[in-house]
C-alpha cells in the first residue's frame, strides 16, 4: 500500500507523466531488440504477474536497452573485483513508470560503478504492469495513459497510482536472498542499502515506509516524487537527488522535510539542470556530478570501511 498522503499520490502521478513523456518525443523512437544476455541473473521465486499473457520483450530508446512485460523477477549480482570489496552492498532499482525498466542507464551502469568502488550491487528486475505485445499497441496504450493522467495536481482527484504489491514483494525477496548469501557475496548485512531511480525511487521509499519495511542501512531515491510522507521512527538515512528542470520537482521539498522533521539523517542535492532520467549523468548538465558525492556520503557515514569482507568474486 502507498502512504495515504494526497501529495505523495500527486507526486506519483507526476512520476508516471515524466516517464511516459520521452516515449512519444520525436527523437525518442522505440526499436525492438533481441533480449540481451543477463549473466548471473537469479530468478526470484515470487511468481508470475496475474493475468499476464504477453511475453517479456526488449526495446531500445535513447540508445538504451529497456524491458517491458516483466513477469519473472530476477536479481543480478555485480560484485567488486577481488580485493576491493568493502562489505557494503546496494539493491539497485531501475525506473520506468512500473511499465518498463531502464535496465542499463539506471541498472547495470550504476551497478558497475558501485562495484568499481568496492560496493556489491544487485540489480533488481522487478515485475511490471502488462503492456500490449506489439510496439504500436504499447505506444498507443502509453499515450492513453498519458492523456488520462494529464490532470495537474490540485485540478481534481489524481488517477489511481500503479499497484506496488508485486514490485514490493520482489524487493523483499531480493533483500532476503542477499541476506541468505551474504557471506558468499562478501556482504555485511548491516551495510545493505537501496538506490532507485524514478519509479525505482518510489519503490525504494515504499520499501521503508510500508507495513512490511525492509531493514536497510540507507536509501537513495534519485529523481523520485518529492511529496511529503509519514516517516517511521527508525527510517534509514536518506540521500536524495533531483534537478530543478525535472518534471517531478516543481519546487517541492516535502519528502526531504519529512525526513528532517522526523529527526532522521538526510542529505539533499538539488541540481540546476539534468532533466529526468539522467542515470549516472550526461555531459553538460550539473547533475552529472551526483555519483561521486553519493560515494563520499557513503564513506563519511562509515559504510565503506572494510570489515573483513567475505570471499566475494565476480
Amino acid at each position: 500500500m502507498w502512504p495515504s498522503s494526497s501529495n505523495l499520490r500527486s507526486a506519483g502521478v507526476a512520476l508516471a507523466l515524466a516517464l511516459l513523456q520521452p516515449a512519444f518525443a520525436q527523437d525518442g523512437s522505440i526499436h525492438p531488440i533481441p533480449a540481451p544476455p543477463e549473466p548471473g541473473a537469479l530468478t526470484l521465486d515470487t511468481g508470475p504477474v496475474p493475468g499476464q499473457a504477453t511475453a517479456e520483450s526488449w526495446f531500445r530508446q535513447w540508445g538504451e536497452p529497456m524491458v517491458r512485460n516483466v513477469s519473472t523477477a530476477t536479481l543480478t549480482p555485480v560484485l567488486p573485483p577481488p580485493g576491493r570489496a568493502t562489505g557494503a552492498a546496494v539493491i539497485v532499482a531501475p525506473g520506468g513508470a512500473f511499465r518498463w525498466l531502464s535496465m542499463n542507464n539506471e541498472g547495470w551502469k550504476v551497478a558497475r560503478a558501485l562495484a568499481d568502488q568496492g560496493v556489491a550491487a544487485f540489480v533488481l528486475k522487478y515485475r511490471l504492469q502488462p503492456t500490449p505485445a506489439d510496439v504500436d499497441g504499447f505506444r498507443d496504450a502509453m499515450a492513453r495513459s498519458f492523456a488520462a493522467a494529464g490532470t495537474a495536481p490540485g485540478d481534481g482527484p489524481p488517477p489511481p497510482l500503479p499497484a506496488m504489491d508485486l514490485p514490493l514483494a520482489d524487493a523483499q525477496a531480493a533483500h532476503a536472498l542477499i541476506l541468505a548469501r551474504a557471506k558468499a557475496w562478501g556482504v555485511d548485512p548491516d551495510r545493505l542499502g537501496m538506490i532507485g531511480f524514478s519509479a525505482g525511487a518510489a519503490l525504494t521509499l515504499q520499501s521503508v515506509l510500508g507495513a512490511q519495511r525492509l531493514k536497510l542501512a540507507f536509501i537513495a531515491p534519485i529523481y523520485g516524487g518529492m511529496g511529503p510522507v509519514q516517516v517511521p521512527a527508525n527510517a534509514p538515512p536518506m540521500f536524495n537527488v533531483i534537478a530543478t528542470d525535472d518534471f517531478l520537482f516543481r519546487g517541492q521539498f516535502g519528502v526531504v522535510k519529512s525526513w528532517f522533521d522526523a529527526g532522521r539523517p538526510v542529505e539533499f542535492h538539488l541540481y540546476q539542470n539534468g532533466g529526468h532520467g539522467f542515470g549516472l549523468g550526461y555531459p553538460g548538465n550539473t547533475a552529472n556530478g551526483w555519483f561521486p558525492v553519493f560515494m563520499r556520503w557513503l564513506d563519511v557515514n562509515g559504510w565503506l570501511k572494510a570489515r573483513a569482507p567475505g570471499p566475494a568474486t565476480r
